[in-house]
């Protein structure tokens, strides 16, 4: 069974998980604004999906952040702890598959192909 992380509120997710309802296949859901965002949890990420993918650069949160910050974030290192301090900076949704793979972002086309 997938598990699809994100946030409640982002309409990525809703329409992600509205795609998985309709296709009739079980999913848990994993808010990490309220159930949190782990360090080993984004580690699994990062062994997967390069930093550049996850860190979401594009949401008002990277956009409010201060210049200095932003240009701070060279490596999966810096990334990985800028996105531990503020979760909304991971791009949603990211999908831990039941085969083990993760992916990022919903792609109806390419999840369709998945399963």
């Amino acid at each position: 069974m997938p598990t699809l992380f994100g946030i409640g509120n982002c309409d990525t997710v809703k329409r992600a998980r509205a795609w998985l309802t309709a296709q009739d296949i079980d999913h848990h859901f994993h808010d990490f604004r309220k159930a949190g965002l782990d360090a080993a949890l984004l580690d699994g990420w990062l062994a997967e999906v390069p930093w550049q993918q996850l860190l979401n650069r594009r949401g008002t949160t990277w956009r409010k952040l201060d210049a200095t910050l932003q240009h701070s974030v060279v490596d999966a290192a810096s990334a990985k702890a800028l996105m531990l301090s503020h979760s909304s900076l991971v791009k949603r949704p990211v999908v831990r598959w039941g085969d083990g793979r993760t992916t990022v972002g919903f792609d109806a086309d390419a999840w369709a192909e998945r399963l």
